[in-house]
């Protein structure tokens, strides 16, 4: 009994056209791996590239304020007579001022610090 056993555990040579369409698949196998590998270096290629070769970083706009060392930025900021600060946020070189005008009203108002200028108001209403 341990004889049908051994016979069956042997390899047996395939069918001629077998082994070949085994052999065509192995090489489509190693083809398209090749091209998948090459296409994979290629793309880390570029992104090795475009991270040499990028502009530097933005510095920050807050830099375009030219201040002498030591002293602190000073200067004014011009809101209609009668209006109270609410809030105010700093963003960048632009500062957001939340205010509530003579009449009741809210508006924001967005000073440019480099400018030394207000570029923007915004009055907030009820529809």
């Amino acid at each position: 009994m341990a004889r049908p056993l051994a016979d069956e555990d042997e390899e047996k040579p395939l069918d001629p056209e077998v082994e070949k369409v085994r052999r065509k698949l192995v090489r489509f196998v190693a083809i398209n791996l090749g091209l998948l590998f090459l296409a994979l270096m290629v793309v880390i290629a570029a992104l090795v590239y475009k991270a040499r070769n990028a502009p530097p970083a933005a510095s920050p706009l807050s830099s375009d304020i030219h201040v002498p060392a030591g002293e602190p930025v000073n200067g004014d900021i011009v809101l209609p007579v009668g209006a109270r600060v609410i809030s105010q946020s700093l963003s960048g070189n632009r500062l957001s001022i939340d205010a509530e005008l003579p009449d009741g009203s809210r508006a924001i108002f967005v000073y440019d610090i480099t400018e030394r200028r207000i570029v923007g108001r915004f009055s907030i209403r009820n529809k």
